[in-house]
């Protein structure tokens, strides 16, 4: 099996090998004795609801929290008015998210992180690589389950590609809506805000290397990407002694990453030199004793990935990138100058830094940012 080829398998790849012996759950949806209904079919999304079909979720002997209306409402009126007020307090912060969600579990995880913290103002998000009308919908659903269905959702360019969709069945009980170009989207946004977009990259770069072939001048006008993407002097693997190697992201399309690499707009790289810190047992553990719409969504989402990638726990890549977007001390950056050849190796060379790039891992920095929200 080639190692990290697969963005599910990129820090798992020997579980999945005939050497693991691991006992795994039968499928979280199929066992519909154990599982209750996660979500009421009454919550509306412009009429209608979240998802066609109802979702189950597995019923625990954990303790929850749980929350009465009138609680839940105060709730969501308190988080309303710390939001607007910290927008209103805070330098406004404009991205647009650029996701393959649904493979790994990272993507949904980062795009939480996004949703959850009101440094960010969420322009829109786009779905990358792959099928990204499915990932359109997923991300519509997502959306709709936690109340913001006023960010806008796009479909970049669909690809071939030979990665396991392992949350296909939570996307697929999602509403299906109309989407349009995602490359159009993000240069129209960039006109209308230049100098102010952090477009945070977190899948391969098809849509960002069609964005620079449409229009480069108005792609220069990023205020700067964020990207979670490469391996500088580390290899995927627990260890920080595995070798560089071509890592998923740069690796699917390398070609467009050579266009983001010499575009001249401010890069920012979070590649696996630090960015491969695991949810481990003792944090998904207590992450499962909260319930909200959100945190549902995202203990159904985990079991999904786990079952179909059996892969015993998430590691956050793409959760690292989202969070120096919003605290860049989470991840303190060095300059270098990157090059990318055919194959996606990210190379350091000699010359003048077109990137900054965070080459250790700081994992207290970043769940003390990712942790509370």
């Amino acid at each position: 099996m080639p190692t990290a080829t697969h963005k599910i398998q990129r820090t798992h790849s020997q579980v999945l090998s005939s050497s693991a012996k691991q006992t795994f759950a039968p499928h979280p949806l199929a066992l519909t004795k154990r599982y209750v209904s996660s979500r009421p079919k009454s919550v509306a999304r412009s009429g209608g609801t979240c998802f066609s079909t109802p979702t189950l979720r597995p019923a625990t002997n954990q303790t929850h929290t749980f929350y009465s209306g009138q609680h839940m409402r105060l709730r969501a009126l308190a988080l309303t008015i710390v939001l607007v007020t910290a927008t209103l307090l805070r330098a406004q912060n404009p991205v647009i998210i650029d996701t393959d969600i649904g493979d790994d579990i990272d993507d949904v995880f980062a795009l939480s992180l996004a949703l959850s913290s009101p440094d960010l103002q969420i322009l829109g998000v786009t779905s990358a690589w792959g099928d990204t009308a499915l990932r359109a919908r997923m991300i519509d659903r997502l959306l709709c389950e936690t109340g913001r269905t006023a960010i806008p959702v796009h479909a970049g360019v669909p690809t071939r590609t030979d990665t396991v969709f392992t949350q296909k069945t939570w996307a697929l009980a999602g509403i299906e809506h109309p989407h349009t170009d995602g490359v159009a989207f993000l240069l129209e946004q960039i006109k209308a805000h230049p100098h102010q977009i952090t477009l945070i990259a977190l899948g391969p770069l098809t849509n960002i290397g069609a964005a620079i072939d449409r229009d480069p001048a108005t792609f220069r006008q990023l205020k700067r990407v964020v990207l979670m993407g490469g391996s500088i002097y580390r290899g995927y693997g627990p260890t920080t002694n595995t070798k560089p190697e071509p890592e998923y992201n740069i690796a699917r399309d390398p070609k467009s990453a050579q266009k983001l690499f010499t575009s001249g707009v401010p890069l920012y790289v979070l590649p696996l030199d630090s960015t491969q810190l695991p949810f481990d047992a003792d944090r998904m553990a207590a992450f499962t004793t909260i319930s909200t719409p959100l945190t549902d969504a995202l203990q159904l989402l985990a079991a999904e990935w786990k079952y179909n990638s059996r892969q015993p726990a998430p590691t956050l890549y793409d959760a690292v990138a989202t969070a120096y977007a919003i605290d860049p001390a989470t991840c303190p950056m060095t300059p270098l100058h990157l090059e990318v050849d055919d194959k996606g190796m990210t190379l350091p060379t000699e010359g003048k830094p077109n990137a900054q790039a965070c080459l250790t891992p700081h994992p207290e920095a970043f769940f003390n940012l990712f942790t509370p929200r």
